[in-house]
């Protein structure tokens, strides 16, 4: 997407290696949006996402000035490699990694509960027929 030159990308970050946002991980991510950026009007990034890498050059190991720098001279046409956030209820952020599948699949959770309710189905008709 293009940068507005008022607001550059429309995006502020956090992270780097030298002062990490997320214990044990140097990288970079977005602290916030800015209203009425670039950022904004595209409608992919969002707060708390960590960018990979900016045109094609890597994000890792990078200092936070450095991060900083590299996204003020990215240019007019800017693409983005993006990890974005799982939402998660009172828990720390999450990010999903490229290609990972996330999570515990549905059938492992739903078949034990099937099975559960099957069995109390049976149990209660079972009494019922008793009585």
């Amino acid at each position: 997407w293009d940068p507005v030159p008022s607001t550059g990308l429309g995006f502020n970050i956090v992270g780097g290696t030298d002062q990490q946002y997320v214990s044990n991980d140097s990288g970079i991510y977005v602290s916030r949006i800015k209203e009425d950026g670039a950022a904004a009007r595209d409608g992919r990034l969002q707060e708390g996402d960590k960018i990979l890498s900016v045109n094609g050059q890597d994000l890792k190991n990078l200092l936070h000035q450095d991060a900083v720098d590299l996204f003020r001279n990215a240019g007019y046409a800017v693409s983005l490699r993006v990890q974005h956030r799982l939402p998660v209820q009172n828990g720390p952020i999450v990010h999903r990694g490229d290609g990972e599948p996330s999570g515990v699949p549905v059938a492992v959770v739903l078949l034990p509960v099937f099975a559960l309710t099957l069995v109390a189905v049976w149990a209660f008709v079972r009494y019922r027929k008793q009585l």
